[in-house]
This record gives C-alpha cells, sequence and structure tokens, in this order.
C-alpha cells in the first residue's frame, strides 16, 4: 500500500512540475465532431503562423539576455559565475515552459494516449513526463555548454535551431495532443520534432562535442515516440496524413 501511495505522490509531482493535465476533460461537451476526407487549410496556415511567431518571439528572448548578459559580464559588482547562473535559468524556462511563447493550444494532457489505442509495447503515460524532464534538464546543461563555447553569445545558429525545435514540438503537441489530429501528427513530428532534433544534435556535437553526446538521448526517444505515433494512427483507422476539416455537428 505504501509503494502505491509513495508512486501516486511522485506521479503527482512530475506531472505538476510538467503541467500535465490527468482529467478526463471533454473538449467539445454539447457537440459529437463528424470528420470529413479534405484539407483544412484554414489550420495549416494557423500551425504555420503559430510555429513562426514563437520562434520570432523566442529569438527575440535570445537577443535581449544577450543584451543582459553583456551589461552583467562588464559589471564588477556581480561575480563571474553570475551570468552563467542566469543563462541557465533562461534556458530552464525555455525548456522547460517553451509553450508559453505560443499562441496555439498547448495544454499538456494525457486525455489523447489514455483513449487511443495503443501498441503492446507502448510506455505507461507515466514515463513521458518523467522522461521529458530528464530531457528538459539535459537541454539546460548542452545549452549552456554551448553558450559559453560561443562566447556568451546567444544570436548563434546552434541556439537559434535550438528554439526551432522547441517550437516545432510544441506545434506538434497541439496537433497530437490537443486536437487528437492522428493522422497530420505522424508527418509532423518526423519532419518537426524528430528531424530538428537530429539537426540540432549535429550541430550542437561540431560545436562541443559534450553537448552534442548529451542532446542524442533526446534523438532516441524521439524516435521511440515517432514510431509509437505512427503505430496509434495504423491502430486507430489510418486517417489520412493532413489536417482534416473538423465539423460539430449537434447531438
Amino acid at each position: 500500500m505504501n509503494e502505491f501511495n509513495n508512486l501516486g505522490i511522485i506521479e503527482k509531482f512530475i506531472n505538476t512540475v510538467m503541467r500535465v493535465k490527468t482529467g478526463n476533460q471533454q473538449r467539445y461537451p454539447n457537440t459529437s465532431i463528424a470528420t470529413i476526407q479534405e484539407l483544412d487549410i484554414r489550420v495549416v496556415l494557423v500551425y504555420t503562423l503559430g510555429t513562426l511567431l514563437q520562434i520570432v518571439v523566442m529569438i527575440f528572448v535570445l537577443l535581449v539576455m544577450e543584451k543582459l548578459v553583456i551589461l552583467i559580464d562588464n559589471n564588477s559588482s556581480f561575480p563571474s559565475w553570475f551570468s552563467t547562473l542566469f543563462t541557465g535559468l533562461l534556458f530552464a524556462v525555455l525548456s522547460i515552459r517553451s509553450r508559453f511563447f505560443s499562441l496555439l493550444d498547448n495544454t499538456r494532457s494525457r486525455q489523447t494516449y489514455d483513449q487511443v489505442i495503443r501498441p503492446r509495447w507502448s510506455p505507461p503515460p507515466l514515463v513521458f513526463p518523467i522522461v521529458w524532464m530528464v530531457i528538459a534538464v539535459l537541454r539546460v546543461i548542452y545549452s549552456v555548454l554551448v553558450w559559453q563555447q560561443m562566447n556568451h553569445q546567444f544570436l548563434v545558429l546552434p541556439l537559434i535551431l535550438f528554439v526551432v525545435h522547441l517550437a516545432l514540438g510544441d506545434t506538434w503537441n497541439t496537433i497530437f495532443t490537443v486536437e487528437r489530429r492522428l493522422g497530420a501528427a505522424v508527418p509532423v513530428v518526423i519532419l518537426g520534432p524528430w528531424l530538428s532534433a537530429v539537426v540540432v544534435t549535429v550541430i550542437y556535437w561540431q560545436t562541443n562535442p559534450v553537448a552534442g553526446m548529451t542532446l542524442s538521448f533526446s534523438c532516441v526517444w524521439l524516435t521511440v515516440a515517432a514510431v509509437l505515433v505512427f503505430r496509434i494512427w495504423q491502430l486507430n483507422g489510418s486517417e489520412p496524413l493532413y489536417p482534416l476539416k473538423l465539423t460539430p455537428v449537434e447531438k
């Protein structure tokens, strides 16, 4: 009994830190959703513009941080390690709360994963926030290493690609977790979070091999996640691999 209680406490703590909602809230309480086999061009534009705006905002944050760090480094009243601590806190915010800068609905929820048909080998729901929390910590470490390697500059290719990777991951979360578009989620997870993670890993490795090795862990996990998304799509009807128009139908 104590083991179950401890597991429940740990799960609650992890879900609180990662802001994962576990309740079975209905997105459309008074309607059911009927889909038609037609590409929703409007929602494609929304995803695209939302992602681009998030990238622009986070790059602007990097610019502001660069100006602040220059002031800190040039101020002798601050200890030499203060700018590193300050930078680490920034990357912690970007890594754990990147969705704060997104205009899209990026609610973290287990509802979709709990309700869809999953392969037998799929990890239990609690595994995801645990792994992502570990990856978030590693992101902070390797981003600080790259920042140090780049002479305390923020507007450099590795860190810009890093925020692009974060934005693509948030958009995929909107498509799969929030809107439950299982078909569209397949190409997006491959061309978005997975491919960008590989690109960032290569660039980080060239900048700082230790940072690249650290980041490679997220590539392994995203590979597993991409295969899982593909299998979920197959097991739940194999809808077209693009966002369909959703038509509310009164019950």
